[in-house]
This record gives C-alpha cells, sequence and structure tokens, in this order.
C-alpha cells in the first residue's frame, strides 16, 4: 500500500515548452511580471501607524457566540443576526434569530467589541444555548455561514474538544483565512486540547491582567499567540446589565476590536498581514510602541 508520494520533476526536464507541463500551482517565467504586489507596511509599523484614531468604521466583526441581546446599552445596534439550527434532515440552516443571547456570553463579547472599536459593524450568529454549550454541526455550520458571509474578523470565544470536528474546523479555518478573514479563536481556560484555536490559521488568544484594553502582548511559545485584556473584565451581560468577568473569552474580543481598528484604518490587509502587524505593535516586541 502507497499512503504518500513525493512530488519531484521528471529527470531532464531542465525546460518546459508549454506551461501546462509545470506542476500544478507552479510558476513560469514570464510569469513574474504578473504578480507584483505594493507593499502595505511601512519601514517601521508602531501602534500609531497601525491603529492611531482608528473606530473600526466600515469593519463587520462577527460574533459565532450563544447571540446577543438586542438594544444594549454597551453594545447598541447590530449589523445583523442570525441563529443556527438543523433542520429534519440534521442539516445546518440560518435563520433570523428572534430571541437574541439566551446565557450573556456572546452579548459579553460584543460589548468588549463595541467599546474598543465603536463604529465597527456587529454581526451575531448563535450557535451556543442557554447552557453555554452547543452541539457540533450547530457549530460547524454556524463558522461556514460566518466564512461565506465574508466578515473581516469572527470572533470565536468557545472551542471545542471533540476531535471529530477538528478536521472540519481546520478545513474552515484554512478556507477563511484564505478568503481574507481573520478567525480570533479563545484558547481553552484549562490546559486541554480544543479546537480551533491551536490552528495556524486562526490567532489565538490568551489572558493578561492588566487593565488597559489595548494592551496586547505578542506569545514567544505559542501556540497561543497574543495574550489581551481577561481578568476581572466588566463585560455587558444580559437583561441589560453588567457584570465582572474573568477569562480567555474576554480576552479574544479585545483582539478582535483591536484587529477591526486595524482593519478599518487600513483597509485590505490580509490575515498574514494583520498577524505580523499585531505582532511588531505588541507591546512586548523589541521597538513596539
Amino acid at each position: 500500500m502507497i499512503d504518500f508520494l513525493a512530488h519531484a520533476a521528471a529527470e531532464d526536464d531542465d525546460e518546459y515548452e508549454d506551461e501546462e507541463d509545470l506542476p500544478a500551482w507552479s510558476l513560469p517565467k514570464t510569469a513574474a511580471g504578473r504578480i507584483g504586489m505594493d507593499n502595505p507596511l511601512p519601514e517601521r509599523v508602531d501602534k500609531d501607524w497601525a491603529l492611531g484614531g482608528a473606530t473600526g468604521k466600515g469593519v463587520k466583526v462577527c460574533i459565532l457566540d450563544s447571540g446577543v441581546e438586542f438594544g444594549h446599552p454597551l453594545v447598541g445596534e447590530l449589523a445583523g443576526a442570525v441563529a443556527i439550527t438543523l433542520n429534519e434532515d440534521g442539516d445546518p440552516v440560518a435563520e433570523e434569530d428572534t430571541e437574541g443571547d439566551l446565557c450573556g456570553h456572546g452579548t459579553a463579547c460584543a460589548g468588549v467589541v463595541r467599546s474598543i472599536a465603536p463604529e465597527a459593524e456587529i454581526y451575531s450568529v448563535r450557535v451556543l444555548g442557554a447552557g453555554f454549550s452547543g452541539s457540533g454541526p450547530v457549530l460547524l455550520g454556524g463558522l461556514r455561514w460566518a466564512v461565506s458571509q465574508g466578515y473581516d474578523v469572527v470572533n470565536m470565544s468557545l472551542s471545542t474538544t471533540k476531535r471529530q470536528f477538528g478536521e472540519v474546523l481546520h478545513e474552515l479555518a484554512d478556507n477563511a483565512y484564505f478568503r481574507g478573514t481573520m478567525l480570533v479563536a479563545s484558547a481553552h481556560n484549562m490546559p486541554v486540547e480544543s479546537y480551533p484555536w491551536r490552528f495556524s490559521s486562526v490567532l489565538s488568544v490568551g489572558s493578561h491582567e492588566e487593565d488597559d484594553p489595548l494592551l496586547y502582548y505578542a506569545n514567544p511559545d505559542p501556540p497561543v499567540e497574543f495574550f489581551a485584556r481577561g481578568v476581572d473584565v466588566e463585560v455587558a451581560w444580559i437583561g441589560g446589565e453588567s457584570i465582572t468577568a474573568t477569562g480567555n473569552s474576554f480576552a479574544t474580543p479585545c483582539i478582535s476590536a483591536i484587529a477591526a481598528l486595524v482593519i478599518s484604518k487600513h483597509p485590505g490587509l490580509t490575515p498574514f498581514q494583520l498577524k505580523t502587524v499585531l505582532y511588531l505593535t505588541s507591546a512586548n516586541v523589541g521597538g513596539s510602541r
């Protein structure tokens, strides 16, 4: 049984007479001039260049969570809200959300985004129930739907430890990355294997204890890539209220909102470029300010 192959060219193929003879995903000599790109980053990337004066205007941020309470004073108006359910055949469907938040978690995340990026367009995709949990098919269906909508940022303050969902989550995360959607995912609050935060195509977030919502650190020892404010944070909650809470769940929308600020000031940045900007402007990276 053959389980893998080496992708080597045939011998003596020094020159290719036809581009069709090249391996898939190859670049012929004459094509180099057709793929030139401008460098969007200056010689020095600092925080003022990255997000100074930005408000998140024009950036679409999706909260993939338990829903968002309509009209909450710390969230304001939503640009859209859907709930993901399974139909009779077990397939996920997106329908207008008429219930809002079922447990408070999504409202908390939306409130954090609003407090940092006040002019961002916030969308809610409800995949969690009243018990702070949901089914794998609903989560996968919700993420697939969110990626198809072309949101700029998808906040995922949730994860699954179920390995059977990991492969599809990985595929969806990579698809989002290549389509220009930045998935921002919470590291698990416990030292366990969970997904999708461990995938390199997402932007993974843990917590720090500082009070400044715009203070973030790059992690020199991934898979967690960044640390943001997430300890004893006042967050929005259902009933128009607010509570004090701790968790990577609340650090994640800090980074989602900061990403929205960067994108609003520099539209067109790819997820790769956005990660680079966040890294270079992290408080612990030499020369950052």
